[in-house]
C-alpha cells in the first residue's frame, strides 16, 4: 500500500501524535480534523463563524499542499460543542463549498481539543 505523509507550515502543526494528512493509494486524501488555529498555533477566539472561517482556511492549506482545492472534497465530518452552533457554522461552510458541497456529517460533542466550538476533517479525492 501506498501511503505519503502531507504537512504545510501554512496550516497548524499537529498538536498530537498525527499528520495533517495522509494520500493513500486508490488516490485518496485524508485530511485530519482541524480546530481553529492561525499556522503559528495562535488560538482564534470569537464566535463559530470566524472559528469555522479558520478552520475551514487551514483545510484549504492543506489541500493545496496537495495541490487540490475544495472541489475535491467528497465528504466532511463537523464536530461542534453545541448544535446551537449549527447555523453560523452552515453560513461560513456554505461560503467554502458553495453550490455543490460535499457530503457531511455534523455531530455535537461533549467537548473539543482546547475548548474550541468546531473541529472539522475531510476526505478529498485526486
Amino acid at each position: 500500500m501506498i501511503r505519503e505523509v502531507l504537512h504545510t507550515s501554512e496550516a497548524p502543526a499537529a498538536i498530537g501524535p498525527y499528520s495533517q494528512a495522509i494520500r493513500a493509494e486508490g488516490n485518496f486524501l485524508f485530511l485530519s480534523g482541524q480546530i481553529p488555529l492561525t499556522p503559528d498555533g495562535t488560538l482564534i477566539e470569537g464566535d463559530v463563524k470566524i472559528q469555522t472561517e479558520r478552520v475551514l482556511a487551514n483545510l484549504q492549506a492543506v489541500l493545496k499542499k496537495a495541490g487540490l482545492t475544495t472541489a475535491n472534497v467528497v465528504k466532511t465530518t463537523i464536530f461542534l460543542s453545541s448544535m446551537e452552533h449549527f447555523s453560523a457554522m452552515n453560513e461560513a461552510y456554505g461560503r467554502v463549498f458553495g453550490t455543490e458541497p460535499p457530503a457531511r456529517s455534523t455531530v455535537a460533542v461533549a467537548a473539543l481539543p482546547r475548548n474550541v466550538d468546531v473541529e472539522i476533517d475531510a476526505i478529498a479525492v485526486y
